[in-house]
């Protein structure tokens, strides 16, 4: 027995492996990384799917503005430079009024003027663009003039298979015609030449339409097919007087009451003109 009270000191040496050995942890964030990857994938191509055409082109404006803010403006200066990333959706680029009848510099270098030496377009993805940028041309050139009279309330576009479609429509308290005649109003005199000019912009044919509301059933003759055809006509004369030329009108039609837009078929915002910017083979 040591004559010492001094405890013996014990030292105990632990093995470390680095990385320990095959269950290190680096493989773990790398796998963590790809399931990320690929839930946004699939999130992605679930949004997709779940949006139609319409809400997937407004994302695509919000983050591409094309908002017109005169003659000589449009088209954003983002990635796409102006343009949509759908094929069948092209924007207002950047040029004189933003229409193809002034092709960019990156478009003429390209050969893609949008339009024939006739005026009209030489392919859809042109035609597309012309309709689109005559859209522009007319918000803008009505967006001063019109404001202060309201007369761009009368005014609805949209652009479809047949082609780009502005409809002109009664409201309360301003209409077209006078009521039960196809005499036009100061309204209607004043929209059809604004009309007609962004149209002169592109050589293609014009469509006239009209339809009327509905009226009592107790009437001896219903006279909304000869009215909705005799303001057909009466836009038609508004549209030649304005410069377009006669054989671009393609047809003239009276609809009648039929196809309302308005749930009460009396309601005289059923009472509208549609004229139609054909597309080429129309």
């Amino acid at each position: 027995m040591s004559g010492t009270n001094v405890a013996p000191v014990i030292i105990k040496r632990k093995k470390v492996v680095a990385g320990e050995g095959h269950h290190g942890g680096a493989w773990k964030v790398a796998y963590a990384d790809f399931v990320t990857a690929m839930m946004a994938f699939f999130m992605l191509m679930w949004l997709l799917n779940a949006t139609t055409e319409k809400q997937r082109k407004g994302i695509a404006d919000y983050f591409n503005p094309t908002i017109p803010v005169n003659r000589i403006s449009g088209g954003g200066e983002g990635s796409f430079g102006g343009t949509s990333v759908f094929s069948e959706e092209t924007l207002a680029q950047a040029g004189m009024g933003a229409t193809n009848k002034h092709a960019t510099e990156q478009n003429q270098a390209r050969g893609q003027s949008g339009l024939m030496e006739n005026g009209r377009a030489d392919d859809a993805d042109a035609q597309q663009a012309v309709l689109e940028a005559v859209i522009t041309d007319l918000l803008a050139r009505g967006g001063e003039s019109m404001a202060s009279d309201g007369l761009l309330q009368h005014i609805i576009t949209r652009v479809t298979d047949e082609g780009l479609i502005v409809e002109l429509f009664d409201r309360p308290g301003g209409q077209l015609f006078a009521p039960g005649t196809a005499e036009p109003t100061a309204q209607m005199a004043a929209l059809v030449p604004l009309v007609a000019e962004v149209f002169a912009l592109t050589g293609n044919n014009i469509a006239v339409g009209a339809h009327t509301r509905a009226h009592a059933v107790v009437l001896r003759e219903d006279p909304v097919w000869n009215l909705s055809l005799q303001r057909a006509e009466a836009a038609r004369a508004l549209l030649q007087a304005a410069g377009i030329a006669p054989g671009r009108v393609q047809r003239v039609t009276g609809h009648g009451d039929r196809d309302p837009v308005a749930h009460n078929p009396m309601a005289i915002r059923n009472n509208r003109v549609i004229l139609t910017l054909l597309r080429d083979g129309r």
